[in-house]
């Protein structure tokens, strides 16, 4: 963008200390940071990332901003640098001060409170950078504007020294620097990946909008930092192309949508691939929408009926015995709804569901209209869609009858549990948790181990299904998940959704992965979350599933013996050991399966909850989770090679 065309948009559109509006002040965040970031962990800990890059996305939307640069420094802090208008500077009238301390340290204030400011605004709902200000240590603001370079430094969310003024320059923007208080976070350092896939995200959703990342903790074998940089000129297209990269495509190219319809921008691309799953991702002025929302209604809505009334007027349906229904249409479909608000209506505190109702019927009517036309187009592709459409329907009938054996079969049964069960006699879900455990024999070693009370042990024989590969009915069928689904005591499926999960049911609110700690049990474990992701993934959405870590080895010396659970605390142990004596009687033992533990260390090291170490497993990035089990499980061999050949020198072989 051109520093002319950049002057001409600023003088159509004030942006000025009058157009920042105070709702509200500081006191709570600091005493109550969960309520205002979700928690005070990884989570919460990126969050507050993300609230800075949210302001630069704002100006990006608005037109002022096309670079946007982010940077994990040395010290673990983070620095967020955009070419936008640059916050403004002068005094707010009301509260007598510069705007811009104003918007560093009052909740709730800001430009994206006035209408003439920000059209759409991705932080509507958030908290701002005020409140990442009072969770930060340190945090220094450098604006560039008016041709002069200004400078404001703060403490947990106070004000160092008014804004000053410290140099010239020609150029326009906002750097944020700021270090998370890590007397709040229980957490202490950022994830690359974790940042740098939101970054490629947010390109995608910004066409048009450079973004790059670099890593200062971090260095190549060149001694270069860690840096990437994100750009897309086709935005959504791309997006969905990137998503589907690992999957076999069904038709050559995404369809692409872009319209506005009752002043709303609609835009949508779609892709059908050779999976049974749906991956659907929604988003509104940025913000992914992972419970969906209206937009997303109004997009299945018109998917369906444009679709079926497709097929039925082509007589691709006369031969078909049963009805179709919604699922079927998007069964191998993979899209990215993305449309701007104005002043959108979040459902809950985490901004992940839309309620304006008027969006439904506007994404309806633009994808309506738009898929239409498509399929008048595009005769080949519009067959090829829906004899997918039909082969998911005819699964899915199958599917329906498989599923229903086994919740028929589960109530005939005189206590509806699987014999390999051994439950606890706990019955309040909360208090409640199972271990899936790989074999028999670790089986019966976690079983003498456990505490009976509140653990229940499932023994998992062998490697269960790929659900990624199989067709639904298969799966329902399979006996390893018959008995997961049964043990649980969830059942899927409802006259209104066949995928829907009935979590009400769930007995345990701890469902704990246990496997050996080598290459075949992390494959089963990957399986384990492949299907808890596809087809239980309200399960993980709900924070329920975890991952046991037992130890890798035991150090002993006499009668001393110390566990450790990486080489690096192996070795460490082994070095404080050495040094209260003669090393001889020093050794280490290697756990290479859970079996080769006995009852006693099974409990003290991995079941005991006053000192064993679980994993949560969350979803900080649906659309990349989504595209990891596709790539480590799907068909496709050349995007999985590849991903081993990166990784492989992260891997450590144990003799």
């Amino acid at each position: 963008m051109s520093e002319e065309t950049k002057e001409n948009i600023i003088k159509e559109m004030s942006y000025d200390a009058a157009s920042i509006q105070v709702l509200e002040g500081l006191e709570a965040v600091r005493k109550r940071p969960a309520m205002y970031i979700g928690d005070v962990s990884t989570k919460g800990f990126h969050h507050l990332v993300y609230e800075v890059l949210d302001n630069s996305i704002d100006e990006a939307m608005g037109g002022y901003c096309d670079k946007i640069h982010v940077t994990i420094n040395e010290d673990n802090s983070i620095t967020v640098l955009d070419n936008g208008r640059g916050i403004p500077v002068d005094i707010h009238e009301k509260e007598g001060r510069s705007a811009l301390e104003v918007v560093m340290t009052v909740l709730h204030a800001g430009g994206k409170f006035d209408k003439g400011s920000y059209k759409v605004s991705g932080g509507l709902h958030g908290v701002g950078v005020s409140c990442v200000n009072a969770l930060a240590k340190h945090m220094k603001v450098v604006v560039y504007r008016n041709n002069k370079i200004y400078q404001q430094e703060y403490e947990k969310g106070k004000p160092l020294y008014q804004v000053r003024e410290v140099g010239e320059t020609t150029q326009t923007g906002t750097e944020v620097t700021f270090f998370p208080d890590d007397s709040i976070f229980i957490v202490n350092e950022f994830s690359y990946e974790t940042l740098s896939n939101r970054m490629r995200e947010l390109s995608f959703l910004n066409k048009g909008v450079s973004l790059s990342i670099t890593d200062k903790r971090t260095q190549n074998e060149n001694g270069e930092y860690i840096h990437e940089s994100y750009y897309s000129d086709e935005g959504l297209k791309e997006f969905v192309a990137y998503l589907d990269d690992t999957r076999e495509k069904l038709i050559e190219a995404p369809i692409y949508m872009d319209g506005n319809k009752g002043g709303i921008p609609v835009e949508v691309a779609m892709q059908y691939n050779s999976s049974f799953a749906e991956n659907l991702h929604s988003y509104v002025n940025n913000i992914n929408t992972i419970e969906g929302g209206t937009h997303l209604a109004g997009f299945r809505r018109a998917l369906t009926r444009t679709l079926k009334g497709y097929a039925e007027k082509s007589g691709m349906l006369s031969k078909l015995k049963f009805e179709i229904s919604g699922d079927d249409f998007r069964e191998g479909l993979t899209a990215v709804i993305s449309v701007k608000v104005a002043e959108p209506q979040f459902e809950g505190q985490t901004k992940t569901k839309l309620g304006n109702s008027d969006v439904s019927g506007a994404v309806d009517q633009a994808v309506s209209e738009m898929l239409s036309y498509y399929l008048e187009e595009h005769p080949k592709e519009a067959k090829t869609i829906v004899n997918k459409v039909i082969l998911a329907a005819t699964a899915r009938h199958a599917a329906r009858k498989a599923r229903e054996l086994i919740q028929r079969k589960s109530v005939l049964s005189s206590t509806g549990l699987p014999g390999k069960l051994s439950d606890c006699s706990e019955r309040d879900p909360e208090k409640a948790e199972i271990y899936l455990v790989e074999g028999d024999s670790a089986g019966g070693t976690a079983k003498q181990g456990r505490d009976r009370k509140f653990q229940a042990i499932l023994p998992l024989r062998g490697k269960i299904l790929n659900v990624e590969k199989a067709m639904p009915h298969k799966i329902f069928e399979n006996e390893e998940i018959k008995t997961i689904f049964t043990a649980l005591g969830v059942t899927v499926g409802t006259e209104e959704d066949s995928k829907a999960l009935n979590v009400e049911k769930l007995r345990y609110h701890k469902v704990i992965i246990m496997t050996d700690a080598d290459v075949d049990g992390s494959h089963i474990a990957t399986l384990i979350l492949t299907f808890f992701f596809r087809y239980m993934r309200e399960l993980i959405e709900k924070g329920y599933v975890y991952i046991a870590t037992p130890p890798f080895y035991l150090v002993k010396k006499g009668k001393e013996q110390h566990y450790a659970w990486s080489e690096e605390e192996r070795k460490q142990l082994m070095t404080d050991m050495a040094k209260n004596g003669k090393e001889a009687g020093l050794h280490f033992q290697r756990y290479k399966g859970l079996g080769e533990m006995n009852a006693e260390q099974l409990w003290e090291t991995t079941m005991n909850p006053q000192f064993r170490k679980l994993r949560q497993v969350d979803i900080t990035n649906a659309a990349e989770a989504n595209r990891t089990f596709s790539m480590l499980m799907g068909d496709e061999v050349p995007p999985r090679r590849e991903f081993i050949e990166k990784n492989a020198k992260y891997a450590k072989i144990d003799a």
